[in-house]
């Protein structure tokens, strides 16, 4: 049965062109070949969520990113009394300079002000253009600020959750961290600011960089299933391969 409010995954997918020449080239019509990259799209899916339950924490850090309904997530988490402030970090990234006039930090802002947000309980880092910079600069601006928090709830896209805790743990190990979304799953997630097929694509990346950027000092290490890595690779093969890492 279709839930109210969203149409399934999908349904969207017929829309691309990608679809018709990778449903000729495995001899599948259109709705076989969708169903097959639905399946090894949701294992992505999965894997990048953390699972953590949200808890008191010393401060909410939301990451920016194109999808602003994680703003929305922030704010909710701060409603209900989860910390005593929040952090809004990230300037303007590869993808948002393309679509926003003003930082990532400073939308989120108005929107968490918009849901009853106080002001003097919002602090704006809007320099940050990568997930790592998003820690390292709101290192230096709770330093500044004379804030040492031990404990952040960290708000971020759902297929974003655990790169970003591998992020946080690499630079700032010594803090304890719970990773959280907007509670939408795979089906309700797409719209048409962040489409499927663009989402598919950056949950492929974001799996590539998993693996590849421990080596590189970025992130500490995440085992990576079996299943999961023959997904990505699937998913590679059938041309999801727009965000990947040079």
């Amino acid at each position: 049965m279709i839930k109210a409010g969203f149409l399934p995954a999908f349904l969207f997918l017929d829309k691309f062109d990608i679809f018709a020449p990778l449903a000729q080239r495995e001899g599948a019509d259109i709705t076989m070949i969708t169903e097959k990259v639905l399946v090894e799209a949701r294992k992505l899916w999965d894997y990048h969520h953390m699972h953590h339950t949200p808890a008191v924490s010393d401060c909410i850090l939301v990451l920016g990113s194109v999808d602003l309904r994680v703003a929305d997530r922030g704010a909710e988490l701060y409603q209900q009394g989860l910390a005593p402030f929040i952090i809004f970090s990230g300037g303007l990234g590869g993808i948002t300079r393309k679509m926003f006039s003003e930082p990532e930090a400073e939308l989120m802002a108005r929107i968490a002000l918009d849901r009853g947000v106080p002001s003097e309980a919002i602090f704006i880092e809007n320099q940050s253009t990568n997930t790592g910079e998003n820690i390292l600069f709101t290192q230096r601006l709770l330093a500044d600020k004379g804030l040492h928090p031990q404990s952040f709830l960290l708000v971020q896209k759902p297929y974003m959750e655990r790169r970003s805790y591998a992020t946080f743990k690499k630079h700032w190990p010594e803090k304890d961290l719970l990773v959280t979304s907007p509670q939408l799953s795979f089906d309700e997630y797409a719209n048409d600011e962040v489409p499927l097929e663009q989402v598919i694509n950056l949950m492929v990346g974001d799996l590539q960089r998993i693996r590849v950027y421990p080596a590189k000092g970025f992130q500490i290490p995440q085992d990576i299933p079996d299943e999961v890595w023959a997904a990505y690779e699937r998913l590679v093969e059938w041309g999801f391969d727009k965000h990947l890492a040079k």
